[in-house]
């Protein structure tokens, strides 16, 4: 890389974000010192596994989407807010909506992906995502509308029983109390199929005591504006239903799809061990839009965990290749899997751990007040937890 080296993060997620402000803490020396931009559409990161507290209100928006500005304060780092519209990979040139290009030497692609609503007729039209600030903002809304209409029941459909669906399932019950109808829907044999038998008991628990209804082997046939229709072993009933939530699928993001690069069938970017694209020594991919495995040949869920493990080695990657050291290839740590189950009650298995309950949900909260992006974030964050209940118990 030359003197005035540039390099270019395509998204804010854990993936862009954590690996921008980790080249910020290598040794640089002033000549080898890059210049770094990161492009985003919004003005802020997510922590995307908290977003479910705001449906409780359990936690507020500037708690877990602090802004971009803030963040970047005193780093160096360029951010640029904006929709990329193309990428020029033989010029080295992003391009944004707003007619400015970003030049580059290195390129991150780490775009996330997006919820396909699109698979299943009147889904795109008449269910919710849940996957930005925005998606978290529209169901709120949503529920207040529910709740002032003041209903006997408010009946919501859950599709998805992942980790994801079962997390919102359990926050919607803790939210609506005795007038929630709340049912999962999945087509799998059982939820969190792919998850720890601990994990899993726990969360049926969770599920029973909030009275969720599970309806497994069971595929969407229709949304419609106040109903779903369900086919379960070749039988279709239709169910009234005042919302339906999407939690299922991952797509890549339009923009990669036009890539000229390698990709697997799936759309996904095919990647070296070192995280570089295949083909490329100037272009890294990472998070929801690489085709990344294990040491065991197995594909990584799109999570932020792997994500936020891949940032480390991307940045470490960038700046090796900039001081002239050896790349790393990229090894997965598994550090076991968290979830919330409701208000005060959650589930923790790894590293040797099992924990449920209270214990669990304290444990989680505090594991991710560490991984908060900066000090400084963590810090205001965790004043504020802290200092809460007394300013609550002092105004009551």
């Amino acid at each position: 890389m030359s003197e005035k080296s540039r390099i270019c993060i395509v998204g804010g997620g854990f993936g862009g974000l954590y690996t921008a402000l980790r080249l910020c803490e290598f040794p640089w020396k002033n000549e080898q010192k890059p210049e770094i931009t990161l492009i985003d559409k919004s003005d802020r990161f997510l922590f995307s596994p908290l977003l479910y507290e705001l449906i409780t209100e359990e936690m507020q928006s500037w708690e877990i989407a602090p802004p971009f500005a803030e963040l970047f304060a005193n780093t160096g780092i360029i951010f640029h807010q904006g929709v990329v519209t193309a990428i020029d990979i033989s010029a080295k040139q992003v391009s944004l909506a707003d007619d400015t290009t970003v030049d580059y030497d290195k390129l991150v692609l780490a775009t996330g992906g997006k919820t396909p609503v699109d698979i299943v007729p009147g889904a795109k039209e008449h269910a919710l995502p849940f996957r930005s600030l925005n998606h978290a903002y529209r169901l709120q809304e949503e529920l207040r509308l529910l709740e002032q209409a003041n209903p006997d029941k408010i009946r919501v459909a859950v599709v998805g029983g992942g980790y994801s669906g079962v997390e919102l399932a359990c926050k919607l019950a803790d939210r609506l109390g005795e007038k929630g109808r709340i049912r999962i829907i999945d087509r799998g044999q059982e939820i969190l199929e792919d998850s720890a038998n601990f994990n899993r008991e726990t969360a049926i628990k969770a599920l029973s005591k909030n009275q969720i209804w599970q309806d497994l082997e069971t595929e969407v046939d229709r949304v419609e504006a106040d109903s779903i229709s369900l086919t379960y072993k070749g039988q279709t009933d239709t169910i009234p239903v005042d919302l339906v939530l999407w939690t299922v699928g991952n797509q890549v993001a339009g923009l990669v799809e036009d890539l000229p690069l390698a990709k697997n069938e799936g759309g996904l970017l095919k990647i070296q061990p070192t995280l570089l694209v295949e083909g490329r020594d100037d272009i890294y991919a990472l998070g929801d839009v690489a085709d990344c495995y294990d040491e065991h040949g197995k594909p990584l869920p799109a999570t932020a965990q792997v994500a936020f493990q891949q940032s480390d080695y991307c940045a470490w990657n960038l700046w090796a290749s900039a001081t002239n050291r050896p790349l790393l290839s990229f090894r997965y740590q598994p550090l076991g899997e968290m979830m919330t189950l409701g208000i005060d009650n959650a589930a923790i298995n790894g590293l040797g751990l099992k924990l449920d309950g209270s214990f669990a949900y304290i444990a989680r909260r505090l594991i991710y007040l560490y991984r908060l992006p900066t000090l400084k974030h963590q810090l205001t964050v965790g004043l504020n937890w802290i200092t809460q209940p007394i300013v609550e118990l002092l105004s009551s």
